[in-house]
């Protein structure tokens, strides 16, 4: 079980303003105890012990609450980056997503939002990226106490949370930051809106759709 705890990897890094630990990622969980990546070399933390502007707030399976200079995140095994300092991890403003449509006409493809596993479909005539409250549940994403709002869909107006969506990634491109509403519809497939899209130039040709980014 020791050695299990001292090898497993976990690949979410925190970024954080200088003069603090710049990364941080968990390594793996064992009771009270985390392994913690800290600056690159392996610490193992009690709860309520710190290092390097560290603190281990908690441990609850395989994750781990962090706090640095007052800020608190949430570190789970598995997950992508997130952003813990002051301004967002710099994006790259190249990159490009190439798609083709299914047999319908439909844009798929599969992608992470935050580091975990979903199913995308392009949708132009969407405001926000718009997500179930089912697979939003699936993948982690905190939304019962987000602001809430109403918008129209074809069954009438329902009530939405708004949420910021740390990372959202397809191929090699990721985004950070990205507008997003959680709905009580029953759908597994993420619609990818224009809050998502318009970080990119989009081109269309036949079945064949590009998005490079601006």
């Amino acid at each position: 079980m020791a050695r299990r705890f001292a090898t497993a990897c976990a690949a979410l890094l925190l970024a954080v303003p200088a003069g603090w630990a710049q990364t941080v990622s968990l390594g793996g969980t064992f009771g009270d105890k985390a392994l913690l990546v800290i600056d690159g070399a392996p610490r193992t933390l009690s709860v309520g012990t710190k290092v390097n502007d560290v603190r281990l707030v908690s441990v609850q399976g395989a994750d781990a609450i962090v706090e640095i200079n007052g800020k608190r995140a949430t570190l789970t095994l598995g997950s992508a980056q997130v952003n813990l300092g002051g301004s967002a991890p710099a994006e790259s403003r190249t990159g490009q997503i190439v798609l083709t449509a299914d047999g319908a006409g439909h844009f798929f493809t599969n992608g992470t939002i935050n580091g975990r596993t979903v199913r995308f479909v392009v949708d132009t005539g969407a405001t926000l990226v718009s997500i179930s409250e089912s697979l939003a549940d699936r993948i982690g994403l905190k939304y019962a106490d987000a602001p809430r709002g109403l918008v129209s869909t074809a069954n009438g107006s329902v009530v939405v949370h708004r949420v910021s969506l740390d990372a959202v990634r397809i191929g090699d491109v990721q985004i950070y930051n990205v507008d997003a509403v959680v709905m009580p519809a029953m759908m597994e497939t993420v619609l990818l809106g224009n809050s998502y899209l318009s970080r990119f130039t989009m081109k269309r040709e036949a079945d064949r759709m590009t998005l490079d980014r601006r």
